[in-house]
C-alpha cells in the first residue's frame, strides 16, 4: 500500500518537479543530463524509463518505433525538447544508439517467439536436413542407419524420432544445438563426451532444449536487457541470442560437474540453481556474458 502511493505519488507530482528544478539549473533535459552522467546498459535503461513515464506522446512512442523510423523519431524528439544540435553535437548519435537497442531487443522477442511456434515438422525438407547436420557435427565418424534409430540416444534424444523432443521449443530448440556444435564444434564434442560419463552424465540434446527454453524465458522477462545493451552497440538479432545460448551450454556443463549430483534425478533442482545464478549475474548493470574459451 505505500509503495503504491509512493509510487503514485512520485510518477505525478515529485518526478514532474524535480525534472523541472534540474532542468532550470542544468539548463538540459533529462535524457541530456543522462547521457552526461551514464555509460552503457545503465544508459539505455534510463533512457528507456525515462521516455516510457513521459506524459509527452512522442516520447512515450519513441520506444514503440520500428528501425526505419528511428532517424525521424530522434530528430522529433530533438525538436520536442528544444535540443540544439550545433550546441550538444553527441545528443543525436547517442540517442540514435539508444532507441536502436531498446526497439531492437522487442524486435528480437518478436523473432525469437516466431521461430518458437514454429514447431518441428519430419515433412519438412528443410527441417530433417537440420537434424541430419546436428548428427552429423556431433558424430562424424559414425554413419546414421536409418531417420527413426536407438542411435539417436547417443546424442542425448529421448526417444527414436528426435521430433518429439522439440515441441516445447519447437524448430528453435534445434536451430540452437546445431548452432553451437557448428560455431563450436570442439567443445560441442567435448560437452557431449562429458555428457556420457557413467556417474555425471546427463542427455546432451536434452538438456540442450532446455536450456533453449532457458535463454527464450530470460529474453521474455526482459532479463537479457543488460547484457544485450552492453553486448550490442546497436541492434541485436538472432546471433546474439544464439551466442547467449552458447554461453548458457558452455556454463551449464561446467556447472554440473563443479555441484556433482548426486543422480540426473535432481536435475530440476540444479537446472533452477543454475538459473538463478545466472539471473543474479543478469542483474549488474555492467554484465556482458561471452562464453570465453
Amino acid at each position: 500500500m505505500i509503495l503504491s502511493l509512493w509510487e503514485f505519488f512520485y510518477g505525478h507530482f515529485f518526478r514532474f518537479w524535480m525534472k523541472w528544478l534540474l532542468r532550470q539549473m542544468t539548463g538540459k533535459c533529462e535524457l541530456q543530463r543522462i547521457f552526461d552522467t551514464y555509460i552503457g546498459a545503465q544508459r539505455t535503461h534510463r533512457i528507456e524509463n525515462s521516455l516510457t513515464y513521459s506524459k509527452n506522446k512522442i516520447l512515450q512512442k519513441a520506444t514503440q518505433v520500428v528501425e526505419s523510423e528511428v532517424d525521424k523519431c530522434v530528430e522529433d524528439i530533438m525538436k520536442e525538447k528544444n535540443i540544439n544540435p550545433e550546441k550538444d553535437t553527441s545528443f543525436k548519435i547517442c540517442m540514435k544508439t539508444c532507441l536502436l537497442q531498446i526497439t531492437g531487443y522487442k524486435q528480437l522477442y518478436l523473432d525469437v517467439e516466431n521461430v518458437r511456434k514454429r514447431p518441428y515438422d519430419s515433412d519438412n525438407k528443410q527441417h530433417e536436413k537440420l537434424l541430419l547436420k546436428l548428427w552429423n557435427l556431433l558424430m562424424p565418424t559414425v554413419k546414421l542407419t536409418a531417420r527413426i534409430s536407438k542411435q539417436w540416444a547417443d546424442i542425448g534424444f529421448q526417444g527414436d524420432d528426435p521430433k518429439t523432443d522439440f515441441r516445447g521449443m519447437g524448430i528453435l530448440g534445434l536451430i540452437n544445438l546445431v548452432y553451437f556444435s557448428e560455431n563450436y564444434t570442439r567443445e560441442a564434442h567435448q560437452i557431449l563426451s562429458r555428457s556420457n560419463h557413467p556417474k555425471l552424465g546427463y542427455s546432451y540434446a536434452i538438456v540442450g532444449i532446455n536450456l533453449t527454453e532457458m535463454a527464450y524465458s530470460l529474453l521474455k522477462s526482459e532479463a537479457l536487457k543488460f547484457h544485450l545493451y552492453n553486448f550490442v552497440s546497436g541492434v541485436p538479432t538472432m546471433e546474439h541470442f544464439h551466442q547467449f545460448y552458447c554461453y548458457l551450454v558452455y556454463e551449464f556443463d561446467k556447472f554440473w560437474f563443479e555441484e556433482e549430483p548426486e543422480s540426473i534425478m535432481y536435475f530440476n533442482l540444479y537446472r533452477e540453481k543454475f538459473h538463478e545464478k545466472i539471473k543474479g549475474l543478469l542483474m549488474d548493470c555492467n554484465v556482458a556474458l561471452t562464453l570465453k574459451i
